[in-house]
């Protein structure tokens, strides 16, 4: 299976913040906000990870996330050069790709399960067709939004609806797959001029191939789109690491527990940062 990391987006409703920056290089406390989508595919255990990025910003990811050997895992980079919607990543992807699956997951979504073992996304990649998650919100209604029968199966996928059918919308977070490029491709856009995720959710449900999860209450999904979800992302993540003493997205520490690094690796690591936690906390690492 391949990763996929959309961080193309320009980050408008943060402006003015993204003016200078691309949005998944801003912290989330002590980390880039890159970093909480990255720790996704590496708990899924994908090892070939393609990031989307927006035109010029090549040197400046590559700086800080290289060709992904500091991870064990292997980093390459394709431009978005115009932001046609998350379904475009597909089409911008499809060579990478090639005859695989994918997992695809957006560069300002966090996901954290405090119990740290993700086993709905070993469940996600044992499952052919499509597979997304079911999130419960108050306020559904800026989100994809999925509607089940009695019986917990999903029904209908419906953008950004006024009349939300329930309270569970689709993260960002989607496991495919290889039907998806020759779905995307005969994707029509949509009255923003975008490739819709919900249209290629769609597709699945159409086909009987889409399975939708809904994640525990205790999991936590955040949408760092906005100064107020990215001020609240921060601080729900330096409450956590403060109140158990362990890192959330902490790449090196999955990659150890993963077999992608050695203990060594990871101690050294620290020894270069050994001035910040995060790398005092590396060189602790057992």
């Amino acid at each position: 299976m391949k990763g996929i990391i959309l961080a193309a987006g320009k980050g408008t409703r943060l402006y003015p913040m993204t003016k200078p920056v691309c949005k998944p290089l801003l912290p989330v406390y002590d980390k880039p906000l890159i970093y909480y989508p990255l720790a996704v595919l590496l708990q899924a255990n994908i090892r070939d990870i393609m990031v989307i990025i927006p035109p010029e910003e090549e040197e400046t990811f590559a700086k800080l996330l290289g060709d992904g050997s500091a991870f064990g895992v292997h980093i390459e980079y394709a431009v978005q050069y115009v932001p046609r919607g998350i379904a475009d990543a597909f089409l911008v992807a499809e060579e990478f790709i090639g005859d695989d699956s994918v997992c695809l997951v957006l560069g300002d979504n966090i996901f954290y399960d405090e119990s740290r073992e993700y086993r709905f996304i070993a469940d996600a990649k044992k499952n052919s067709g499509a597979t997304v998650f079911g999130y419960y919100v108050d306020d559904p209604r800026a989100f994809g939004v999925v509607e089940f029968d009695e019986d917990g199966k999903a029904i209908s996928i419906e953008e950004k609806p006024r009349f939300p059918k329930s309270n569970y919308i689709v993260p960002g977070l989607y496991f495919y797959d290889n039907q998806v490029i020759e779905i995307a491709k005969n994707l029509k856009p949509s009255a923003r001029g975008e490739y819709e995720i919900t249209d290629v959710n769609l597709e699945y449900l159409r086909r009987g191939q889409l399975n939708v999860v809904p994640l525990e209450r205790s999991f936590v999904w955040m949408d760092a789109g906005t100064a107020d979800s990215l001020l609240l992302a921060a601080n729900c993540i330096a409450e956590v690491q403060h109140r158990t003493g362990r890192y959330i997205a902490c790449l090196e520490e999955i990659a150890l527990q993963r077999g992608l690094l050695t203990q060594e690796q990871v101690h050294a690591a620290g020894d270069k940062i050994s001035q910040t936690l995060y790398g005092q906390y590396l060189q602790c690492m057992e």
